[in-house]
């Protein structure tokens, strides 16, 4: 068998196509959930806070070399040449994770519900001859033995 043909073979599995259909769409899903977050949660967040915007929040550890400060933003900062803390970008990928994960939980909660239980099975197999039978069978219609 050449090397083309098993790639073909365990690209085209069932799972591997599944997965990557999974990961497109997870991605997509994630970029929805962040401009959900940045565009729609965040700005009411800051506005109960008073007009506080996360995305600013830094410490300056170092200060530039082009510029001694202040700094009113993470970008003059930068822009400046100074180390900074930049902690309240990590709040708001913190908050981005949680309503990430808070949506995914919903969404599979949701499918999981809408989901029919499997039925129960109607035939098994013998264990003596390994013929199917009917579940309700006592005794095997092939080879008489008792089960």
């Amino acid at each position: 068998m050449s090397i083309w043909s098993e790639f073909r073979e365990f690209a085209l599995r069932g799972n591997v196509v599944d997965m990557a259909v999974g990961i497109i769409v997870g991605a997509a899903f994630g970029s929805v959930i962040t401009s959900m977050v940045a565009d729609i949660i965040m700005p009411p967040i800051g506005v109960l806070l008073g007009n506080v915007d996360f995305s600013n929040f830094f410490l300056v550890l170092k200060r530039g070399t082009k510029s001694p400060g202040p700094y009113h933003t993470i970008a003059e900062a930068h822009a400046a040449g100074a180390a900074t803390l930049d902690y309240g970008l990590f709040l708001n990928t913190v908050i981005t994770f949680v309503i990430v994960a808070a949506c995914v939980f919903l969404l599979i909660r949701a499918m999981n519900r809408m989901r029919k239980p499997a039925p129960a099975p109607a035939t098994r197999n013998c264990p003596r001859c390994d013929s199917v039978i009917s579940i309700k069978a006592r005794r095997c219609p092939f080879c008489t033995s008792d089960l």
